[in-house]
C-alpha cells in the first residue's frame, strides 16, 4: 500500500471518530474561488497558493486548508450549534523548502456554538490531542486574542492600532512598528522626503489620477502620523511585558492578571483563557503542565483571533506540527454577511501520525 493509500485510509478512521463524537461529515471542492480566500489566508497562505484562472469563473486557487471554505458553508446554510468534520488533500507551493510536501491529506474538526466558548476550545483541544494520545506529543498553547486587546488599549492614533493589528501575524514587522512609533528608531531617508512633500524616486507612471491619489493618501498618513505623540515608555515595557509571557498555565495566568493591573484593556481576555483552562481541566487535560505562550500562534493562520495551539513531537523536531488549530470568530463576521456565530476547530496530518507510528 502506498503512503497515500495509507494516509487516506488513517483519515477515515480519524474522521469517522469525529462523526462518533457528533460531527457532521462535509466535503468542498478541491478548486475554490479565489477572490475572497487570498484575503483571508494571510500573506504566508497567499505566497504559497496555487492560483489559476479561465474566462468563465475567473480565479481559482487549489484548496490550501479546509476552514474557510466550510466556514462558509456553515454561514450559508448550517444551523447552529453546528459540529463538523472533513478530510481531503490540501495544496500548498514549497518553492522556498523541498522538503516539504506540497499536497497533503487533512482531518478537521470545526465546532459552531455560541453558548460556551471556552468549552468548545476544551473540546476541540481534547479530541484532537486524544486522536493522538499514544503518540505522547507535546502541546503548544497561546491566545491571539489578548495582544490585539493590548494594541486596541494603546494610548495612540486609530491608524497606528490598525496598523499594529494588520502586522500581529509578522512578528519582525511588528517589532519594527512598535520601536518606530515609541520613537526608538528615527525615520527613514524616504519617510522624511514624503513628509516633505518631495517627489518619489519610481519607474511607475506618475500620470493619471489614480496613481497621484495613492501618493496623496499616503503622504497625508505619514505627515498625521509624524504628529501623533510617541508611544509612552511604560506602555511599551508592558507590551514587550506581556510577549515574553511564556511559562505552564497557572503561571501564565499569574503573569497575565498582573499585568492586566497596568494593561486593563487585556482583562476580559485574561478571564478568558482562565475559563479555557477550567474548561480543560473538566475534560482531564493536565493543566498545571500545560504550556502556554502569548507569542505562540503569530506565524499561523492569519484569521486565527483567540485561542491557538499545536501539537509536535519532542521526538521528531524536524517534522511539521502535527495537529494545529484555533479560534476565529472574526472569520465567521467576514464571511456571514451580518451574522456571526464563535467558532473553533483543528486539523490533524495523518501522513505525520504515520510517520511516527513507523507505518509509512
Amino acid at each position: 500500500m502506498t503512503l497515500r493509500a495509507k494516509a487516506l485510509a488513517r483519515a477515515a478512521e480519524l474522521r469517522a471518530g469525529f462523526e462518533a463524537a457528533g460531527a457532521l461529515p462535509v466535503e468542498t471542492p478541491i478548486l475554490q474561488p479565489a477572490d475572497i480566500l487570498l484575503d483571508l489566508y494571510g500573506e504566508d497562505i497567499r505566497a504559497r497558493a496555487y492560483v489559476t484562472s479561465d474566462a468563465l469563473r475567473g480565479e481559482q486557487m487549489l484548496r490550501p486548508d479546509f476552514t474557510v471554505p466550510v466556514v462558509q458553508m456553515h454561514m450559508a446554510h448550517g444551523a447552529e450549534p453546528a459540529r463538523y468534520t472533513y478530510a481531503g488533500e490540501v495544496f500548498r507551493r514549497q518553492e522556498h523548502d523541498p522538503s516539504r510536501a506540497n499536497e497533503y491529506i487533512q482531518v478537521g474538526y470545526e465546532v459552531f456554538d455560541r453558548a460556551a466558548p471556552a468549552a468548545a476550545d476544551a473540546e476541540v483541544f481534547s479530541r484532537l490531542t486524544a486522536a493522538v494520545a499514544p503518540l505522547n506529543l507535546r502541546a503548544a498553547t497561546g491566545d491571539i486574542g489578548v495582544l490585539m486587546a493590548a494594541v486596541r488599549g494603546l494610548k495612540t492614533s486609530q491608524a497606528r492600532k490598525t496598523a499594529l493589528l494588520r502586522h500581529i501575524w509578522r512578528p519582525r514587522r511588528f517589532k519594527g512598528l512598535l520601536e518606530r512609533y515609541a520613537g526608538r528608531v528615527p525615520p527613514s531617508k524616504e519617510r522624511e522626503a514624503l513628509i516633505a512633500g518631495e517627489t518619489p524616486q519610481t519607474d511607475a507612471p506618475l500620470t493619471g489620477k489614480r496613481r497621484q491619489a495613492e501618493i496623496d493618501a499616503r503622504i497625508a498618513r505619514l505627515r498625521e502620523d509624524a504628529q501623533t505623540d510617541p508611544l509612552s515608555g511604560t506602555e511599551v515595557a508592558l507590551l514587550e511585558a506581556l510577549l515574553s509571557v511564556r511559562e505552564t498555565m497557572p503561571y501564565a495566568l499569574a503573569q497575565l492578571r498582573d499585568l492586566a493591573v497596568d494593561l486593563p484593556s487585556i482583562a476580559a481576555a485574561v478571564e478568558g483563557i482562565s475559563k479555557r483552562a477550567e474548561a480543560l481541566a473538566a475534560r482531564g487535560v493536565d493543566v498545571d503542565h500545560l504550556p502556554f505562550e502569548t507569542s505562540y500562534g503569530r506565524t499561523s493562520m492569519e484569521y486565527y483571533d483567540g485561542f491557538v495551539f499545536g501539537l509536535y513531537s519532542p521526538d521528531r523536531p524536524d517534522l511539521p506540527p502535527i495537529a494545529t488549530g484555533g479560534r476565529y470568530d472574526a472569520l465567521t463576521r467576514r464571511l456571514g454577511q451580518g451574522a456571526e456565530i464563535p467558532a473553533v476547530g483543528g486539523v490533524l496530518r495523518p501522513d505525520l501520525i504515520l510517520q511516527l507510528e513507523g507505518a509509512a
